[in-house]
C-alpha cells in the first residue's frame, strides 16, 4: 500500500473500477447463443455501429488492466488510489438471461471477482452481481457473494426487464441487503432510450445520467429508504442527473399527490445515498456535496474505461474543497462505509 496517500487506517479508496471476466462471458455465449446474437444485436441498436467501432478497440487495449492483478495494481500506484472497490464490468450483467443461466452468471462472477481480489487482498475489495430480473433468487445470490465468497456487497443496473428498483418483488433483497449492511452499487448497463441515443455515444453520455436519474427517483419516490433506511446504495456517475435537478422532484412531491408517496421531501433522500465522483465537472461535484452532504460522496473513476477519469484523485483535489471534504471524499467516508458492515 503507498503509505504517502494517507493513513492504513484510511487509505485513499476509488470505489468505482472494474474486471473483465472473459471465461465467464465465453461460458455465457456458449449456454445460451441464441440469447446472446439478441443481446449484442440490441446493443448495436442502443448504441449505433459508430459507438461500437470504437468500443470495441477501447476495451481491447485495457484488457489488461481489467484482468491482470499486477497490472492493475500498478495503475493503482500511478494514480495515488490504494484501494479499489472492484466490480464486474457492466456488461457481465446480462439482463436477458433466463432464471436459470441468471443465477449461475450471479454465483460465477461471484467466485471470479473473489478469486482476482484475493490476489491483493490488502488492497482490492469485489463486489459481485445477482440477478435483478428474477427477484425470488436475489437474496440467495447476496448472500452467496457476501457470506459465500466475502464480497462487500453487489452491484446492480437501473432495471432489469419488467423490474425497476421500486418493485415490490425486490422487497427480500432491500431487507437482506440491509440485514448484512453491505454496499449496494448502482451502475446502468445500457439505457432504455434505445435507438433515440444511436450516435454520437449519446448512450452513455446522456443514455447512463438518464438510467441513474431513474432507479434512484424509483427508490426515493416508492418508499424503498422510508421502509429500509439503513440501506447503503451507492450510485455511479455522481447520480447521474438527479442531483442536478431535485428541485423539480421536490416541487413534484409537494404539489401533486400522485408523486406524494415518500415521507420527506426527495431532495432529502440525497443524503441517505452514496454517490461517487465520476462528474467530469469541479462545478457538478461541489454543487453534488452541497446537495448530498460531503459524508455521502466516494472518490471515483470508473477504471479503466475511457468515460472515467485517469486521474481520479488529482480531479478531486483539484475541485477546491476544503481539507477535511477532501479527506472524507479520498479516504474517509469508503472507510466508514465498509467499516459499520454488520456481521450476518
Amino acid at each position: 500500500m503507498s503509505a504517502q496517500n494517507t493513513s492504513a487506517a484510511q487509505p485513499v479508496t476509488d470505489v468505482h473500477a472494474h474486471v473483465l471476466l472473459p471465461s465467464l462471458q465465453a461460458e455465457v455465449e456458449s449456454r445460451d447463443p441464441d440469447g446472446a446474437r439478441e443481446a449484442a444485436a440490441l446493443e448495436l441498436t442502443r448504441n449505433g455501429a459508430a459507438s461500437l467501432a470504437v468500443s470495441g478497440p477501447m476495451v481491447g487495449a485495457r484488457i489488461p488492466r481489467l484482468t491482470d492483478v499486477n497490472v492493475r495494481l500498478a495503475s493503482m500506484d500511478e494514480q495515488g488510489v490504494d484501494r479499489q472497490w472492484v466490480s464486474p464490468s457492466p456488461s457481465h450483467i446480462y439482463p436477458w438471461a433466463g432464471e436459470q443461466l441468471a443465477v449461475w452468471i450471479a454465483c460465477e462472477a461471484n467466485r471470479l471477482v473473489a478469486e482476482h481480489v484475493s490476489q491483493a487482498p490488502d488492497r482490492l475489495i469485489g463486489l459481485g452481481l445477482v440477478p435483478l430480473q428474477h427477484p425470488s433468487r436475489i437474496a440467495e445470490c447476496l448472500d452467496d457473494a457476501v457470506l459465500g465468497r466475502g464480497l462487500a456487497g453487489v452491484e446492480i443496473s437501473s432495471f432489469a426487464g419488467d423490474v425497476e428498483l421500486s418493485d415490490e418483488r425486490l422487497e427480500p433483497f432491500w431487507s437482506r441487503a440491509e440485514e448484512l449492511g453491505v454496499v449496494v452499487f448502482l451502475h446502468p448497463f445500457g439505457c432504455s432510450l434505445d435507438a433515440r441515443l444511436d450516435r454520437y455515444y449519446l448512450s452513455n453520455t446522456v443514455g447512463q445520467p438518464v438510467e441513474n436519474a431513474v432507479a434512484l427517483s424509483h427508490l426515493i419516490f416508492s418508499g424503498v429508504l422510508d421502509r429500509h433506511p439503513r440501506l447503503k446504495v451507492v450510485a455511479a456517475h455522481g447520480g447521474g442527473y438527479l442531483p442536478t435537478s431535485i428541485g423539480r422532484s421536490d416541487h413534484a412531491w409537494r404539489k401533486r399527490p400522485d408523486a406524494h408517496v415518500c415521507l420527506d421531501e426527495p431532495s432529502s433522500y440525497l443524503r441517505r445515498l452514496w454517490f461517487d465522483t465520476v462528474v467530469h465537472d469541479a462545478d457538478v461535484l461541489r454543487h453534488l456535496i452541497a446537495v448530498a452532504g460531503a459524508s455521502q460522496v466516494l472518490l471515483g473513476s470508473d477504471f479503466p474505461f475511457d468515460m472515467g477519469t485517469e486521474d481520479p484523485v488529482g480531479f478531486v483535489r483539484g475541485a477546491a474543497l476544503s481539507e477535511p471534504v477532501e479527506h472524507d471524499i479520498l479516504a474517509g467516508n469508503a472507510a466508514q462505509l465498509l467499516n459499520e458492515r454488520v456481521s450476518a
